[in-house]
């Protein structure tokens, strides 16, 4: 093998680095979970193909009522758009809490992963994963599950780091084109990622999205720049952060912008002390049953 194949032309830390020959190798690979029931907290599992690029897994409640008609959360992991995915641990930790204690059901979404698929292809897929839930709001979609368990009349958005950047992104995309089927009553935005100045972030946005523009103009990381932001397709939002989150002060940023855009919902603001970045996904502690316990009320409230 020629030796300079294995020389590294990006290094984009904690993600990926790209070598000269193309290959991608991932700094930090996330482990699957199984579908199925977890005898542990009663949630039944089932992963669905959606399209031959955007798959889904569903979350559910063991015990359900005949005819009820549950509240959906849809949710977008994180991961920079370039690692983990809707069957891992990380989303289970995220997905398994909330559809238990909310009572509600949940699909979370598997889009494409940069930088192969550089974006805005991870917000495409992620449109098709709605697009595709909205198919089941008169009942007769391709999922039996939604069909017969959730309320399309009540339905949330959540993702956290660049999931709750794509969260952000249709539900923009929902109010912009008029999509019909799902009333959208709540969004819980957790410790966003939407890029920043600094010479490090620009240099992964620049990877993982090619055509992106400045950062000023470019609605992906600047929310400030869509002209259609007062269009989102959501009556309430909360915006979730942690103090010592390095992309703390840009999930304010979001906040104060939604805050003043002629948007017509209500939008939150809940700031964790002392942790860090994705805190809940990592380590389990009192803030951690704190912040889960801050979405579901956020939930509940609408119910």
């Amino acid at each position: 093998m020629d030796s300079s194949s294995n020389e590294v032309i990006r290094d984009c830390p904690p993600f990926f680095k790209v070598y000269k020959d193309g290959r991608v190798e991932r700094y930090f690979v996330t482990q699957p979970v199984p579908a199925g029931l977890d005898p542990t907290t009663g949630v039944q599992t089932k992963d669905v193909v959606i399209s031959p690029a955007v798959k889904a897994r569903i979350f559910m409640p063991q015990s359900t009522t005949p005819g009820q008609k549950l509240p959906l959360l849809v949710h977008y992991h994180g991961g920079g758009f370039s690692i983990g995915s809707a069957f891992d641990t990380f989303t289970y930790k995220v997905a398994a809490p909330l559809v238990k204690q909310a009572n509600i059901v949940l699909v979370s979404i598997d889009y494409r992963l940069a930088p192969e698929h550089p974006l805005p292809i991870a917000h495409d897929d992620s449109w098709v994963g709605l697009q595709w839930v909205a198919s089941h709001a008169n009942g007769q979609g391709p999922e039996p599950w939604l069909n017969d368990n959730a309320d399309p009349s009540r339905v949330f958005l959540a993702g956290e780091s660049a999931g709750a950047n794509i969260a952000h992104f249709v539900a923009v995309q929902a109010g912009a084109t008029k999509m019909v089927g799902l009333k959208i009553r709540g969004m819980l935005i957790v410790h966003p990622y939407f890029g920043t100045r600094e010479p490090s972030d620009n240099e992964l946005d620049k990877y993982v999205c090619p055509t992106s523009t400045e950062f000023d103009n470019d609605p992906i990381v600047n929310p400030a720049a869509d002209p259609k932001l007062n269009e989102m397709a959501c009556e309430r939002v909360i915006v979730l952060v942690a103090e010592e989150d390095g992309f703390r002060n840009r999930g304010e940023a979001y906040y104060e912008t939604l805050a003043k855009s002629g948007w017509r919902g209500k939008v939150e603001f809940f700031e964790t002390k002392g942790e860090g970045h994705c805190f809940h996904l990592v380590i389990d502690n009192h803030n951690t049953e704190v912040l889960k316990n801050k979405m579901v009320d956020f939930i509940n409230k609408d119910i």
